[in-house]
């Protein structure tokens, strides 16, 4: 892996159930792994025992300072800090690149082949070198500001699903490569994975996923600690209202009309982002 790139692993009070570190090797990826975790942390010294060195602490109170958390509830259990924290710590640790990664992925895998057949089997990644490597390059050569690969969740219908039909669907989420020369900052203590892509999506930033490689992770409530009691105390009502907030003329609130129906948000693409115009309806220029 080239070495002015890093993985970042955001992670808060589980230092025994960092899964994405074991998976990220499983998987073939061979370079620097850092282990992000905050000043309020209880658990900072486990993390220190188990990782050593490869541990970057940042202060939370002091990034808070930097951004605007979009309510008044002086509640920080949220991944946004670490999110805005490593464009600085990857500054300070001398990487120009990396990704963000939350610790609870068990898999990594292959979900579209090349030309477009969707995999039921989900075979393993073997290189994620060559992955971050290739997403890294599509984002530098397009000016992209951050790409993702898919998650789980994004092909609930299967190959019918909406990024399952998409080369390349505009949203961006939980893995984020970005750039130190090209940085964002994430918005709304809440939801900022769909607040930022949505808000800045209006002003003409890209932000992809590509749905050909996959990741698992675990349940949200299934594994305590980081934003599991934040997604508790205040529910998905709430949660999903935050990307309203951010961009009220692009996203509404639905219901998900499944066993247990839960609110979710919902982005109306034609109203949010910049659109290409076929040249065919160009108007013709006054002389």
């Amino acid at each position: 892996m080239r070495n002015d790139f890093c993985a970042f692993i955001l992670t808060h009070g589980r230092p025994d159930r960092v899964y994405t570190y074991k998976t990220l090797r499983n998987h073939g990826y061979t370079g620097r792994i850092v282990i992000v975790i905050d000043d309020e942390d209880k658990s900072a010294s486990q993390y220190y025992n188990a990782f050593g060195e490869q541990v970057e602490m940042f202060c939370k109170s002091e990034i808070a300072k930097t951004f605007d958390e979009g309510d008044n509830f002086n509640d920080r259990r949220a991944i946004i800090y670490a999110r805005n924290a490593t464009f600085e710590i990857a500054k300070k640790i001398g990487v120009k690149h990396f990704i963000q990664l939350d610790d609870d992925y068990t898999t990594f895998n292959h979900t579209i082949t090349p030309d477009g057949m969707y995999l039921t089997a989900r075979p393993k990644v073997k290189n994620l070198n060559a992955v971050f490597e290739a997403l890294l390059n599509f984002k530098i050569i397009t000016k992209t500001k951050s790409i993702s690969t898919s998650q789980g969740g994004d092909f609930i219908g299967g190959p019918s699903s909406a990024v399952a039909k998409k080369s390349l669907p505009r949203k961006c989420m939980n893995s984020f490569i970005c750039s130190v020369d090209d940085p964002f900052m994430f918005d709304g203590r809440i939801n900022e994975d769909v607040n930022t892509y949505t808000e800045k999506a209006r002003r003409g930033m890209l932000f992809f996923t590509y749905p050909k490689i996959r990741l698992e992770q675990k349940q949200t409530q299934s594994n305590p600690g980081g934003m599991t009691e934040l997604y508790l105390d205040k529910g998905t009502y709430v949660k999903s209202f935050y990307s309203v907030m951010y961009c009220p003329s692009a996203v509404d609130i639905f219901c998900i009309k499944v066993a247990n129906a839960r609110l979710h948000h919902r982005v109306n693409w034609s109203a949010c982002a910049p659109q290409i115009i076929r040249e065919a309806h160009r108007k013709p220029r006054r002389s």
